[in-house]
């Protein structure tokens, strides 16, 4: 390949990764894009697990044998089936630089190799139907963090040292396209997470329900909104300080999520102070209320704090139809005012108190009444 071409196959790589949407997006776009620039017919991007001790695939791409997948879910090796991790990763580049990418071929031990044990790559070759193959560690933030392995069928010219250089730039490149991915994607979870207690903020909340909400316009999916007020935490505030106040929030934050895990797919959130909720999609309302009730259950437990106040709402109660993320998170907050007034101990869920049930006449009320409404709810708060 000339120099013009390994170049447009570089930029072609970076481009990919910085396309991608999130790791699987990247690493698909990084195996792929090496495959391509070294002419290879299978390509692989694997990360080194120091705390395991193993290699673990992340993608594979190209012609796969029967015993590989594109994202496999248990595709990994011990590290001390290839003693050329350890020894390329830090024997050779310890005093300085990166190292180099590597050729093994089917026929045995590239030149250089010592000799004395057996060596997986190249059984792993014969076993695929694969004549050699190129090998470049990764290295990220100075550290090794996997490797890029392209390999070629049986009867293809076989790589060559200066194929084994251009693996070595390529592998620099996915390295780059790593890092700005996992920057991006801790920044998109800080944008989307709790910082005190770890749960999805109220912006995840918001884009989820927006989503869910449209699903059940178009496919009539159920979705089900569980607004809770924890009971008690000023009082908490007041006189223990706000350190244990912020261990309240934090353990009833636990208890959210462990009752969450009830239901496939549930995301529990902290919508701000001491408000929380469970966006649920798919699951039945009874199944949501069951949740809700054993929610509720467990945080009277708690050591701290008067326990929550549960609204429920769902779009398989009879609420009315819902056609805004707005309405059925109004019919929640409503029923978790109401709950908070009465000093309910189980949820108050939205459409089962009859025709002329309150909470849905409070969510359908004009907003000034609404209002109205939750400040006299708020009058009577414990």
């Amino acid at each position: 390949m000339g120099e013009d071409k390994r170049l447009a196959a570089v930029v072609a790589l970076a481009q990919g990764m910085a396309a991608a949407h999130g790791s699987r997006e990247a690493w698909r776009a990084a195996a792929t894009g090496a495959c391509r620039a070294l002419g290879g017919s299978f390509a692989a991007l694997s990360v080194w697990e120091r705390e395991l001790g193993r290699l673990r695939v992340l993608v594979n791409v190209g012609e796969m044998a029967s015993d590989e997948e594109e994202f496999p879910d248990g595709e990994a090796y011990p590290v001390h089936q290839f003693p050329e991790i350890t020894e390329f990763l830090h024997e050779r580049w310890a005093g300085g630089g990166e190292p180099n990418a590597w050729v093994e071929t089917a026929e045995g031990p590239a030149a250089g190799r010592r000799p004395g044990y057996v060596h997986q790559r190249v059984a792993a070759l014969r076993r695929r139907g694969r004549g050699c193959c190129v090998v470049a560690p990764i290295v990220l933030n100075g550290r090794a963090w996997g490797e890029l392995y392209v390999a070629r069928p049986a009867g293809q010219p076989v790589f060559d040292r200066a194929d084994a250089d251009f693996a070595t730039v390529l592998a620099s490149v996915v390295a780059a396209g790593i890092a700005q991915t996992e920057r991006l994607e801790e920044a998109r979870r800080l944008a989307f997470t709790d910082a005190l207690t770890g749960l999805a903020n109220r912006r995840a909340v918001d884009v989820r329900l927006d989503e869910a909400v449209e699903r059940h316009k178009r496919e009539g999916v159920v979705v089900s909104l569980v607004v809770c007020d924890l009971n008690g935490l000023k009082r908490v505030n007041d006189t223990q300080g706000h350190a244990v106040g912020d261990r309240l929030l934090e353990r009833f934050g636990s208890v959210l999520s462990l009752c969450g895990a009830m239901l496939p797919g549930a995301l529990a959130a902290r919508l701000g102070g001491d408000e929380f909720c469970l966006l649920v999609v798919g699951p039945g309302a009874d199944e949501v209320v069951k949740a809700a009730d054993e929610l509720c259950r467990r945080a009277a437990e708690l050591e701290l704090g008067d326990g929550v106040a549960c609204g429920v709402a769902s779009t398989e109660d009879p609420i009315g139809p819902v056609r805004s993320a707005r309405r059925l998170f109004r019919l929640a907050d409503a029923a978790q005012y109401r709950a908070k007034a009465e000093h309910a101990a189980k949820p108050v869920v939205a459409g089962r108190q009859g025709p002329d049930d309150p909470v849905v006449r409070l969510a359908d009320a004009p907003s000034r009444e609404g209002h109205a409404e939750r400040r006299r709810f708020r009058g009577r708060r414990l």
